[in-house]
């Protein structure tokens, strides 16, 4: 398989995992469990995403990076592309969004830190909806 064809399947897994744990994992969780457990269950699922995510982005930006290479050496682009971009945006959400929002939103149920767990979990949500959206746009440019 080429480059290309390996970016949009990689991309295509990481938008599905998203879509589908965001959408439906978590919310059948909090349907069915009390909200302690689902929110035990949730938080598992969104670290498992967060740890796949950060190996699927730098797998993707590899190459992406090597493909925007190979066409800047033809003549025919930049070094640096617009996948990439979006790529680098979907880490950014991971590490802001998981390792940067979440001790502090154990810290906030403790009665902790200025922000209340409210206002951090919606946050953390606004993230991980961009990164559902950058990294869905990611697989529809490179299916083109």
């Amino acid at each position: 398989m080429t480059a290309k064809r390996w970016s949009a399947w990689l991309a295509g897994l990481w938008a599905g995992l998203l879509w589908g744990v965001g959408l439906v994992g978590a919310p059948a969780g909090f349907a069915t469990a009390d909200p302690a457990t689902a929110g035990r269950v949730a938080g598992r699922m969104f670290a498992q995403e967060a740890y796949l995510g950060l190996i699927l982005a730098i797998v993707l930006f590899v190459l992406l990076r090597n493909m925007a290479r190979d066409s800047a050496a033809s003549g025919a682009g930049s070094v640096f592309s617009g996948n990439m971009l979006l790529v680098l945006g979907a880490l950014f959400t991971i590490v802001l969004g998981y390792f940067a929002l979440q001790p502090m939103m154990a810290a906030a149920k403790a009665g902790q830190g200025n922000l209340s767990f409210g206002a951090l979990h919606g946050i953390s949500a606004g993230l991980y909806m961009l990164r559902a959206v950058l990294v869905s746009t990611l697989a529809w440019r490179l299916t083109a």
